[in-house]
């Protein structure tokens, strides 16, 4: 098919639709993700009976996420957008059968690899708000990334509310009470790879592609293996990189063990749920308005906002005792950090290349990011036993310092 067809309103269209669909899809999709991260880690300490390894819960998550977002940065490169996308949701939905699986046989093994598998879900996610940027114009990246990011909002502040529904929903199917909600997990999962495979056509990667002038010179690496000497020679898709992967450590390193901080000092499943909730509204609620910052205000300006906020809250939530309300609010900050840092972050990395190069670095990048963040989960549930929570929000403090380096090592040379 000829460039010629695709006309500037064409275009547009397309692109409007593909932020329909993808929005859609993560208000399905997040239901599921928000409820198996409201309980995962609660249903590791259940089946093991032991709190580190409840840890694991958010290790396995997000270690999934990242081997599991080199595979699907190569289906989308081979394959486009739809397949890709609608294979990871599908994966996902798997690794929530078999997490119920494993709760009813008591497993705590199985848990894990079933969680492991539900990391699908978190690389699909990250990936789409790549595929809103595919047809985006270089001055609205960030806020077309910020809307797919946005509309996760509505499923994942619904699921962590969801544990009680989960725990009759579990009684009426003769499982344990904790694994109900990852029942629902595995529901919406396969609703959203449905949509993906039936809605998200035209693909946006190949449209990208067939109307991307042949000028620039990373047009034609495409391959996962030629990520590594993109981004040793692109400082803005390096900053990038550094800053979501940073982010994502600190903010999985204490949100994943609250749960279990709050539960150690009676806090009920209906408050940890609420906390939660709150804690991914932060996280989602204002990306747009991340988003216009990002292109208005300059990517650096908003990577260093996140930053700074990310340390507040690391001092309130460590500090927060037996408050709850101070726990909320610290989590609440550590979503709204997280926000400003990914979608800002991303934007860097979605300017920074092309649409041919683009899915192998997106690959890269989620692969560091959700390393760092299973470091992070794994280090959380033992730095938690051995001196507790506070030092934990000390340590998560300084994962912010090599991203406020390199933006203010580079903030001249990034592009705004």
């Amino acid at each position: 098919m000829s460039t010629e067809v695709y006309t500037a309103d064409r275009v547009a269209g397309i692109q409007r639709r593909t932020i329909g669909v993808l929005a859609s899809a993560q208000v399905v999709g997040g239901i599921g993700a928000g409820a198996a991260l409201s309980v995962g880690a609660l249903l590791v300490k259940d089946v093991s009976g032991s709190s580190a390894v409840a840890g694991l819960a958010t290790t396995m998550l997000t270690l999934g996420a990242a081997l599991l977002a080199v595979p699907l940065a190569a289906l989308a490169s081979a394959r486009g957008r739809r397949t890709s996308l609608s294979t990871g949701w599908l994966i996902a939905s798997f690794g929530a059968l078999v997490v119920v699986g494993g709760a009813q046989l008591d497993a705590t093994w199985l848990v894990l690899v079933g969680l492991f598998v539900v990391g699908a879900n978190s690389a699909t996610n990250f990936q789409s708000r790549y595929a809103a940027t595919d047809l985006a114009e270089p001055m609205h990246v960030g806020r077309a990334l910020s809307l797919v990011v946005w509309a996760t909002t509505i499923g994942s502040v619904i699921g962590p509310n969801l544990t009680e529904a989960g725990a009759r929903t579990a009684d009426a199917l003769d499982i344990p009470d904790l694994a109900g909600p990852f029942v629902f997990a595995a529901v919406g999962f396969a609703l959203t790879a449905t949509l993906m495979a039936v809605m998200l056509n035209p693909d946006p990667l190949r449209v990208a592609r067939m109307i991307r002038p042949t000028h620039d010179d990373t047009s034609k690496r495409s391959r996962m293996r030629d990520a590594w000497p993109i981004l040793r020679t692109n400082a803005a898709a390096r900053t990038g990189v550094v800053t979501v992967a940073g982010a994502h450590a600190v903010m999985v390193a204490v949100m994943a063990m609250t749960p279990v901080h709050m539960e150690d000092h009676g806090s009920t499943l209906t408050v940890i749920g609420l906390t939660i909730s709150l804690h991914i509204a932060g996280m989602f609620a204002l990306a747009p308005v991340m988003g216009i910052l990002a292109d208005r205000w300059g990517r650096g300006r908003t990577i260093t906002l996140g930053q700074a906020t990310l340390l507040l809250a690391t001092l309130v939530a460590g500090t927060a005792g037996e408050s709850e309300s101070r726990m909320i609010v610290g989590l609440v900050l550590l979503g709204l950090g997280w926000s400003a840092s990914i979608i800002a972050g991303s934007s860097l990395v979605a300017q920074a290349v092309g649409p041919d190069s683009r899915p192998a670095v997106q690959g890269a990048s989620d692969l560091v990011m959700n390393l760092g963040g299973a470091l992070g989960g794994l280090l959380a549930g033992v730095i938690v036993s051995v001196w507790g929570f506070g030092p934990l929000n000390v340590v998560a403090a300084f994962l912010t310092i090599p991203a406020i380096r390199m933006v203010m090592a580079g903030r001249h040379r990034l592009p705004h």
